[in-house]
């Protein structure tokens, strides 16, 4: 029998799957340094983002045949050297592209109407300085007829897209690799409409966009530095519920201290699961603790999708 770890946990409906299909399936959790060791009883683990899967640990097991990842990115595991091995890898980026799409928008909704900042102090000083913070809070903005810029135009980022211009905002969209700039969305009661986003370059977004999201894979050094900070409209808005280390986070601080970034949106970060002290505690920062895909929907079509894959790979 077949035995796999599900180390970060997996939807129930994909488990049943899997032992439907005659897996043996173990979801608890086996904190990292004792992987080495006990892994070896398993003949696949699957992880989210807090497991790594790195060279040492597909050494250290070798009857290791298959690593499942329940969500987009791989970062944290060796891909190419487990391949080398025989190991099959296997993502499942289709299921969370909405959920994740959802808390940009979500993030966006709350920022330019300071959300974030009220929620922390009305509980304070609510009571008496009210009319203070109705002040402090009075300059909102509206997302219609602003432009949003996407820096990665892949599943999550078409969601988003599709998001914006149902909320009526004009979309840039940048990618490294060729796309189509075609879209049909799906409106209430079933009804399909074609629309269309702008291709730019990632130089045009930076300078001339209102906001900016990413969606792309974490890259050798910082996709936003401070160069790129400088280079951007006074007062622009940046999410990121991608990858820690895309932005420069030093660099985002001096930004939204000085005025020219007015808020950022921040679900993963540079030192996770322990962020810095003064990225936690800014006050124009709205953080989540990596939640992107963490919605009941998303989970079970990632459960689904993973145990599909794992079936495939055994007994395809």
């Amino acid at each position: 029998m077949i035995k796999i770890l599900a180390n970060d946990g997996i939807d129930p409906i994909g488990k049943k799957m899997l032992e439907d299909a005659g897996f043996f399936v173990d979801t608890n959790n086996i904190p990292q340094d004792e992987l080495p060791v006990k892994l070896q009883e398993y003949d696949a683990i699957t992880v989210r983002s807090a497991t790594k899967v790195r060279k040492t640990l597909i050494d250290a097991c070798p009857n290791l045949k298959l690593i499942g990842r329940g969500g987009v990115g791989v970062d944290n595991i060796d891909v190419d050297y487990a391949r080398e091995k025989g190991i099959g890898v296997y993502n499942t980026p289709a299921s969370s592209s909405l959920s994740v799409a959802e808390l940009v928008f979500a993030q966006l909704f709350g920022c330019v109407r300071f959300l974030p900042d009220s929620n922390r102090k009305m509980p304070v000083e609510g009571n008496t300085k009210f009319n203070d913070l109705k002040k402090a809070y009075a300059k909102g903005i509206e997302l219609r007829d602003k432009t949003l810029g996407i820096v990665g135009f892949g599943r999550i980022g078409r969601e988003v897209a599709k998001i914006a211009i149902g909320v009526g905002m004009n979309v840039l969209a940048y990618d490294l690799y060729p796309f189509s700039p075609e879209l049909e969305l799906t409106l209430g009661g079933g009804l399909k409409v074609n629309a269309s986003v702008k291709t730019a370059t990632l130089d045009e977004i930076i300078k001339t966009a209102d906001f900016i999201t990413l969606h792309t894979p974490f890259v050798d050094k910082a996709l936003i530095g401070a160069e790129e900070l400088a280079q951007m409209k006074k007062g622009v808005g940046l999410v990121n519920i991608s990858r820690g280390g895309l932005i420069d986070e030093l660099a985002l601080i001096d930004a939204l201290n000085s005025g020219q970034v007015s808020f950022a949106a921040l679900d993963v970060f540079d030192n996770e699961p322990t962020p810095r002290e003064e990225i936690i505690k800014h006050p124009k920062i709205s953080l989540t603790p990596h939640i992107g895909a963490a919605t009941n929907e998303a989970q079970e079509r990632i459960g689904v999708e993973l145990a599909s894959l794992i079936i495939g790979h055994f007994k395809g």
